[in-house]
């Protein structure tokens, strides 16, 4: 939430205006959470520490790490801004181009000075030492921050010169144009980068890489499958949204459909089968008896609260997955959202998040908070896929353009026909989003037949190794029963009891 506050502001502002806003909207995604973390987090450790509370050296290592990863991407952003603002820096002698060195010397102050108030407080050797460390700190970052603060006013106030420049009216809705037919070879080899997914898809295949190689120096072994299914979700997601068919997906509804089918169907299945949870609890060690709580305690505490029950609630997961198809293009939310590249890109989170929320708990290798039994999860897909089909056909069958004022507002040279468009849409939909299910349920059958093959083969090595407890106690029942035969004393029989009594 607080990052959604930082960066609402910020996208509906000059970042959304002028050719090539797109990049410069995904540039400041990264940059204000990034600035607010290198100027926010040295004056969070100075509060507390002024306060009385003493850091732990790891938890100061940490904001130090922290704040070196943040700095290099807010730094970075603003380079990035300066040629966006400036149009390559074509109208560098602007006060738009001042504002934001003045911002570049602003986080190089901050740097120094955090670095130095964390050397110090490593170094304090008590209590009284280290709040006095910071409060001998407060202040000029205080004065640091609100000098950045001041400036980034500021720049809200002026135009930048990318404002002034001529636009068309897709360089206003999307930033670029698309005045080409959109033919395969334009589809798969004109590529316009999308940067947030890219940079995130990059992230989070580094990652995962990362904890597999440590997995094997440790010598764990981690199923290469998974590992291929992460990169492959990872690959389909960007290639989704930066080659060609992201870039036309704007203009043209039937594009639209296959780059949504890519996010919502596709991308997720694959991510879902590669586990990040599980390899992520099993590469990071857990935290030591009484040491600060580290990112494997962090994992366990996401996993088990309950925000993450209620996320994973496969009732509302469903209502979700399914009904956003309904909810979002059976009503006017498409047509604004289409309109600016941010809803646009948070209309592709929602894809790829209920997607992948969606199939997790049907095949996904990490236990989800709620785990559905097998007949339940084949139940779950069974009732999806109706419902897929319908939205297709209603699609198919419309007379009624979607978003009809938008796609005509856009002029498009090679869109003539709209609504054959739409209807190709529809059979797009209607076809990729049963065919994945289908898939999903081959799959799922699979892993149920697998799971049985397992629990057989695990209850016959228990038996055979004499230790399994039911087996033991029905033995042990049988001798029991047995024993107790052996020293019950016989009855007489009635030919011995009439010779006994002489009759």
């Amino acid at each position: 939430m607080a990052v959604l506050a930082l960066i609402s502001p910020v996208l509906v502002h000059q970042v959304l205006v002028g050719p090539g806003h797109d990049f410069g909207s995904d540039l400041a995604t990264f940059g204000v959470p990034a600035a607010g973390i290198v100027i926010g987090v040295p004056i969070v450790l100075i509060l507390v520490t002024a306060r009385g509370f003493g850091l732990p050296p790891r938890t100061l290592r940490r904001a130090r790490a922290l704040l070196r990863g943040a700095w290099a991407v807010a730094f970075a952003v603003e380079i990035g801004l300066l040629l966006f603002k400036t149009v390559l820096l074509r109208f560098a002698l602007t006060p738009t181009a001042g504002l934001i060195a003045v911002r570049l010397l602003v986080l190089l102050l901050v740097a120094a000075l955090a670095s130095a108030l964390i050397a110090r407080l490593l170094d304090a050797s008590s209590p009284d030492a280290s709040r006095a460390v910071a409060l001998r700190h407060l202040w000029p970052l205080a004065l640091t921050a609100a000098v950045y603060i001041g400036v980034t006013v500021a720049m809200t106030r002026i135009p930048p010169p990318q404002y002034f420049m001529p636009v068309s009216a897709m360089e206003v809705l999307f930033g670029f144009e698309m005045l080409k037919t959109p033919t395969l070879a334009i589809l798969f080899g004109e590529w316009r980068g999308n940067i947030l997914f890219a940079v995130v898809g990059a992230v989070a295949v580094i990652l995962y890489l990362g904890a597999v190689i440590r997995l094997r120096r440790r010598g764990d072994a981690w199923p290469v499958g998974r590992t291929v299914a992460w990169v492959l979700g990872w690959a389909v997601i960007v290639f989704a949204t930066s080659s060609g068919f992201g870039s036309y997906s704007g203009p043209s509804f039937s594009i639209h459909m296959m780059v949504h089918m890519g996010l919502n169907m596709f991308g997720p299945v694959l991510l879902a089968m590669g586990g990040v949870v599980t390899l992520l609890l099993r590469a990071t060690p857990p935290a030591k008896r009484r040491d600060v709580a580290g990112p494997h305690e962090w994992l366990i505490d996401i996993i088990g609260s309950p925000i993450a029950r209620l996320v994973f609630n496969p009732i509302l997961v469903f209502l979700v997955f399914v009904g956003s198809y309904y909810a979002l293009y059976l009503s006017p939310l498409f047509e604004e959202a289409m309109r600016f590249h941010w809803s646009h890109q948070l209309m592709n989170i929602h894809f790829l998040v209920s997607g992948y929320l969606f199939y997790s708990l049907i095949i996904g290798v990490d236990r989800p908070p709620r785990p559905l039994p097998h007949l339940g999860k084949l139940g779950f897909v069974l009732a999806a896929m109706p419902f897929h089909a319908f939205f297709g056909v209603i699609v198919m069958t419309s007379t009624t353009l979607i978003a009809g004022n938008f796609y005509a507002y856009m002029r498009a040279p090679w869109h003539d026909d709209l609504l054959a468009d739409q209807h190709l849409g529809g059979g797009i939909a209607w076809a990729a989003g049963e065919i994945p299910l289908l898939i999903v349920v081959i799959a799922l059958c699979l892993q149920w037949a697998r799971q049985d093959d397992r629990e057989a083969k695990r209850k016959d090595r228990h038996l055979d190794s004499g230790v399994d407890e039911d087996f033991d106690a029905y033995n042990d029942m049988l001798k029991h029963l047995a024993d107790r035969g052996r020293l019950q004393p016989q009855q007489p029989t009635a030919s011995a009891q009439r010779k006994d009594t002489g009759s």
